[in-house]
């Protein structure tokens, strides 16, 4: 069970006054998590510790999900607290985000990866639409939690997601299904066009859904109506 053990404030110096960073802490899969947010470089909703993360978290330990031997890559990777767990589940993880907020997922990648074990983490800029073509396509795994909040950001998600994935990948998307930012249309509607989608979580109150897919063989894909 995931548990918020307690939540440390503190600066550069490390007094109380002026907080600049925030820790919290957690337990999944039998794993202490360390997860710092950095409030001093505007980094906005990427210092958000967001509950869908939790819940992808929550669901990796209920269904006793393993990424071992596996390569994995996690969009908008913010904190980091997804894709570390997923290298301490023994995955290969490339964890990815704008390039202002790599310095917040690195320290939090030193602070919870065992020296040990941290040849198997990368952190890289990732802007979807853009660069993703200097990243392979064989990845098993591709996550992402609350990434879907912007509708302007659809097309590059899913040429991002199209390019990184081939028909055995396999792609957690973890979302807070608010309608005003088109959560449902992109699930619903954009995403089933190029990939086979399922609900496979969804909390009680069904704010929150684990989606689960994989990319449709060309012959599958559907054709946009005109």
């Amino acid at each position: 069970m995931q548990s918020q053990q307690e939540e440390k404030n503190y600066n550069s110096s490390g007094f109380k006054e002026g907080i600049n960073k925030l820790e919290s802490r957690y337990q999944f899969c039998g794993h202490h998590l360390r997860i710092t947010r950095d409030f001093t470089s505007n980094l906005g909703i990427s210092a958000i510790i967001w509950e869908a993360g939790l819940v992808l978290c929550q669901y990796f330990e209920r269904e006793k999900i393993s990424f071992s031997g596996k390569k994995v890559i996690e969009l908008g990777s913010g904190t980091g607290i997804v894709g570390i767990l997923a290298v301490l589940l023994g995955g290969d993880v490339t964890l990815t985000d704008q390039p202002n907020v790599l310095s917040q997922i690195q320290f939090n990648v030193a602070n919870n990866i065992p020296v040990s074990v941290q040849q198997r983490t990368k952190v890289s800029a990732l802007i979807w639409g853009e660069n993703q073509n200097q990243f392979p396509t064989n990845y098993d795994f591709i996550l992402g939690t609350d990434i879907v909040y912007s509708s302007r950001d659809f097309p590059a998600l899913i040429k991002t997601l199209k390019h990184l994935s081939n028909e055995n990948t396999v792609i957690y998307i973890c979302s807070k299904m608010r309608e005003s930012m088109g959560a449902m249309d992109f699930h619903e509607k954009l995403l089933p066009m190029d990939f086979n989608t399922e609900i496979v979580h969804r909390t009680a109150d069904k704010e929150i859904v684990v989606f689960k897919g994989t990319k449709k063989s060309p012959g599958d894909v559907e054709k946009p109506q005109m």
